[in-house]
C-alpha cells in the first residue's frame, strides 16, 4: 500500500454485527490491495454490540493495518454506525465496506483513479463488480424506485417482466461494462468524503436497508452521479450477518421501505406503499412459500409482520432506536 503523502487517501469503514470469521477474512483481504496506489489512512470497525467472537481475532491484523475499533454498547443500526465511523475523517475518499466482502488487487486503486480523474468531477459514488459465492458477477446495481415499482414488488408483479413494475436490481444487465446508474450496492460504497460531508452523511432513521439508496438519491438531487466500474472487482458473500435473523431482516426491509416512501414520495403514494406493505405483501409472501413447498418459513413472515405493526408508531415518528429490540 503506497503511503506517500501526495497519494490520495482512503478511509474504510466497516460496520460489524456478529460477522464471525467473515470480518477477519475481510480484513486479511487488504493484503491483496497492498500494491494499490492509494494511501490507506484508516480502517475503522464500528461494532454494533456483537455477541460473538468476531473482534477477538483482530490483534495480528491490527499490526499490519491502521486499524481502529469502536465498540457500541447497543446496536445503533447500520446508517448511524457508518456516520460514526466516518466522523472526523480527513481522507479524500471513503469506502463503506460490508464484512462479508473480500478485496482483490485494484479494488481500491481503480475507483480512486476514476474519481480523481478531472473529467469525472461530478461523479460522487462508485461501485465495482461484485463476485458472488458461485463465482458469478452479481447484479448489484439498482434503479431508483417509483410508487408503482414498490407496489408491484409487494404484489410480486416485478417477476413478470411488466415495464411498469420493473425489478429493483438491474437483473437484465450482465454488469460487464462500466456505466452510470441510479445506485450501486452499499456493500462496496466508494465515495468522495467532501460530498458525503456536504449532504450530511447517511440518514440515521434508516436502521438498515435503503440507507444507500437514500444517500444516492440525495446526492443525485445535488448534481452528483453514481457510476458502476466493471474493471475492478471484489468478492461479496451476501446476507453474511443477517441470514441468522430472517424475520428481523424482513421487518427492517419493510420498515425502511415505508420510511423511504414517506421521505421521497407524496403522501398519497407513500400511504399506498405503506398500506400494501402492511397488509398485502405478508399474504403474497406466505402464498409464495406454500407454492414453493417451504411452509416452515411462513413463521418468519408472521413474526416480521407482527414487528412491523407493533413498531408502526415508531416508524411514523422516525425513531432511530433499535426497533426490534
Amino acid at each position: 500500500m503506497n503511503s506517500k503523502s501526495q497519494v490520495p487517501t482512503v478511509h474504510v469503514v466497516i460496520v460489524n454485527w456478529n460477522a464471525g470469521s467473515l470480518l477477519a477474512e475481510c480484513l486479511q483481504s487488504f493484503e491483496a490491495v497492498s500494491g494499490d496506489a492509494v494511501a490507506l489512512s484508516r480502517i475503522t470497525i464500528v461494532d454494533n454490540c456483537s455477541t460473538d467472537d468476531s473482534l477477538h481475532a483482530l490483534e495480528e491484523i491490527a499490526i499490519k493495518f491502521p486499524l481502529e475499533i469502536i465498540r457500541n454498547s447497543s446496536n445503533r443500526g447500520f446508517a448511524a454506525a457508518c456516520n460514526q465511523g466516518a466522523r472526523g475523517s480527513d481522507a479524500n475518499f471513503l469506502l463503506f465496506l460490508n464484512p462479508d466482502t473480500r478485496l482483490c488487487s485494484g479494488s481500491l486503486e481503480t475507483p480512486m483513479l476514476f474519481l480523481a480523474d478531472a473529467k469525472n468531477s461530478r461523479v460522487g459514488i462508485v461501485g465495482i463488480q461484485l463476485i458472488d459465492l458461485h463465482g458469478n458477477v452479481a447484479r448489484s446495481c439498482a434503479r431508483r424506485p417509483t410508487v408503482c415499482s414498490m407496489i408491484g414488488h409487494s404484489f410480486g408483479l416485478d417477476h413478470f417482466g411488466y415495464s411498469i413494475f420493473p425489478k429493483h436490481f438491474l437483473s437484465e444487465w450482465d454488469h460487464r461494462d462500466t456505466r452510470t446508474v441510479d445506485q450501486v450496492m452499499g456493500a462496496f460504497f466508494f465515495l468522495r468524503r467532501s460530498m458525503f460531508t456536504k449532504i450530511g452523511g447517511y440518514d440515521e432513521r434508516f436502521f438498515v436497508y435503503f440507507e444507500d439508496l437514500d444517500l444516492a438519491v440525495r446526492a443525485g438531487e445535488q448534481g452528483w452521479t453514481s457510476v458502476y466500474i466493471a474493471t475492478a472487482h471484489a468478492f461479496h458473500r451476501g446476507s453474511g450477518t443477517t441470514e441468522q435473523v430472517k424475520d428481523v431482516r424482513l421487518f427492517y426491509s419493510w420498515r425502511s421501505r415505508i420510511l423511504y416512501a414517506f421521505k421521497h414520495f407524496n403522501r398519497v403514494g407513500a400511504a399506498a406503499i405503506a398500506l400494501v406493505t402492511l397488509s398485502v405483501e405478508p399474504i403474497v409472501r406466505a402464498l409464495a412459500l406454500l407454492a414453493n413447498n417451504r411452509p416452515r418459513e411462513i413463521s418468519n413472515v408472521l413474526r416480521a409482520t407482527r414487528l412491523l405493526w407493533s413498531n408502526l408508531p415508531k416508524i411514523i415518528r422516525g425513531d432511530t432506536r433499535s426497533p426490534a429490540a
